[in-house]
């Protein structure tokens, strides 16, 4: 790979890294919020809305990392196109990741809540999601010390 096509991969990183932050920090206040409404046997509309609006940065800031920052990295890496469950196994291999199956079990989710479609089953999904989104963290966290370490973003 060409010295330049490296340069616009680590560039596109740099950005993908910078809106994954962002939708980090997002999702965490969202989790903050459906926290604070608690587990209760009914729910206003604007309680219902704050369950969507968690699981659907939720599936974003997964979608980013897995879709974006991952593919990129992989690519920096002169990997070739795997499957997702390749890849995913191979980068905890690479410690680019704690779990893979974490990954796997945080696509499913992701998953089941874009083809869930009655809004009461999301509050369902709510504590499910806020664990599975500290696992996420975890192999974020995981992923930015690799890149860190091939000076692909800088330290943060």
């Amino acid at each position: 790979m060409s010295i330049e096509k490296n340069q616009v991969l680590t560039d596109l990183l740099q950005n993908e890294w910078q809106l994954l932050l962002s939708a980090v920090f997002t999702l965490q206040l969202s989790i903050h919020k459906c926290q604070s409404i608690g587990i209760k046997e009914y729910y206003s509309f604007e309680e219902l809305e704050s369950f969507d609006s968690l699981t659907s940065k939720f599936n974003r800031t997964s979608d980013i990392f897995t879709q974006k920052v991952m593919r990129t990295v992989w690519m920096l890496l002169h990997e070739p196109f795997i499957p997702f469950i390749d890849m995913v196994n191979k980068a905890e291999k690479m410690l680019m990741l704690r779990s893979a199956d974490a990954i796997i079990e945080i696509r499913d989710m992701r998953n089941q809540i874009a083809h869930e479609y009655i809004p009461e089953a999301i509050r369902d999904l709510v504590p499910e999601v806020i664990e599975l989104t500290s696992r996420l963290i975890e192999n974020i966290e995981d992923c930015r010390h690799f890149i860190e370490s091939r000076n692909w973003i800088k330290p943060t």
